[in-house]
């Protein structure tokens, strides 16, 4: 599409502090001119000026790493209407004898663009979408110290004296973290008045970042309710899954298609076929985190929905493995939830 005569395609290598530019040829892949510039909005505006005056004519802007450090480059060329995809940064390994450098890169970003046919549109930083973006940051960070803080206190109760660690070995993780809040250090023994506090802090860390992670779901289940609650009438969908499809399918036209969907899902079939041999291998490519919310709710769709046991069941008797049925069913998953969310009408383009 960007190959047609009089476009050019801009590549963009995105860094903290300074972005490299490449102006492409769409046609030829000729580079026509190369730059960087700060990671502001004036160098921004430079960077647009100087390519308006190189290329008057039909422009699209292909930038790497649009969610973070190109954020700000997007939203400046959001507000001039220029056109800009979504390319991936390219794999390490695969520079070989080509060399690294950011120049190389943009030019690379750039001509991926031009031989792409699968286009993705960034998704800008701000409105719902980044509402939920930042939740569920702020969830995992507090999950994580509270998976932390668990571990220290089961593998402290080891080590501890035997009274002690008789009241708390074969409690749960909810109990020892309750039991160790309760527990009130001795004032003739400092050995164990210095082993209780510890736990008493490790434990007082576990309950406030519980507390704080139950927050940030209420908070989530609240804007997911917003921007499209038919998803959590879909069996296996929750508050957390449910935002995770949200962030990255984030707005209509952003995936122009359900197969696109499948491939950032990582659900994609992808074959692996040899002789007498006809099987589709595991893609381990795409949207980690979205792959992991596809795969929860296939698991708990096994696991609870009749229709769904009923279905691997059928897949089993032709022939399948049970882990090539459930992978069956995360395409078939992916689908529906894609043609769902396509229905949702976005707050706005984020």
């Amino acid at each position: 599409m960007f190959a047609d005569d009089g476009m050019v395609v801009i590549g963009v290598d995105t860094h903290r502090d300074r972005h490299a530019y490449a102006v492409v040829i769409g046609a030829t892949g000729v580079v026509v001119d190369q730059f960087d510039g700060s990671a502001d909005r004036c160098g921004y505006l430079r960077a647009i000026s100087r390519v308006h005056q190189r290329a008057p004519g039909r422009r699209v802007w292909a930038i790497e790493g649009t969610g973070s450090y190109g954020a700000g480059l997007v939203g400046v060329l959001h507000d001039t209407n220029d056109v800009v995809v979504e390319v991936d940064r390219p794999c390490t390994h695969r520079h070989g004898p080509r060399g690294k450098t950011d120049e190389l890169d943009a030019i690379r970003a750039a001509r991926s663009a031009i031989a792409d046919h699968t286009h993705t549109q960034p998704r800008t930083g701000h409105g719902p979408r980044q509402c939920l973006r930042v939740l569920m940051i702020a969830r995992r960070g507090a999950v994580a110290v509270r998976t932390d803080a668990i571990r220290q206190l089961k593998a402290l109760t080891i080590g501890l004296p035997d009274p002690l660690r008789d009241r708390l070995r074969h409690l749960n993780a909810d109990q020892l973290t309750i039991t160790c809040q309760k527990l009130r250090p001795p004032r003739n023994d400092p050995h164990t008045a210095s082993l209780i506090t510890s736990l008493r802090a490790i434990a007082k860390r576990c309950r406030n970042a519980t507390d704080e992670a139950n927050q940030h779901k209420r908070d989530i289940e609240r804007w997911v309710r917003t921007i499209c609650p038919q998803l959590l009438d879909e069996t296996g969908v929750g508050p957390i899954t449910a935002a995770q499809l949200l962030i990255s399918w984030s707005h209509p036209g952003r995936l122009r298609t359900e197969a696109c969907f499948a491939r950032l899902a990582g659900t994609a079939p992808i074959p692996a076929s040899s002789g007498n041999t006809h099987r589709h291998r595991l893609d381990r490519g795409g949207d980690r985190q979205l792959n992991n919310a596809i795969h929860t709710i296939a698991l708990t769709r096994a696991r609870t929905d009749p229709r769904t046991k009923a279905y691997i069941q059928r897949r089993i008797t032709e022939g399948k493995t049970r882990r090539e049925a459930i992978r069956a069913l995360k395409r078939h998953i992916t689908r529906h939830l894609y043609r769902l969310l396509q229905t949702t009408t976005p707050l706005d383009n984020t």
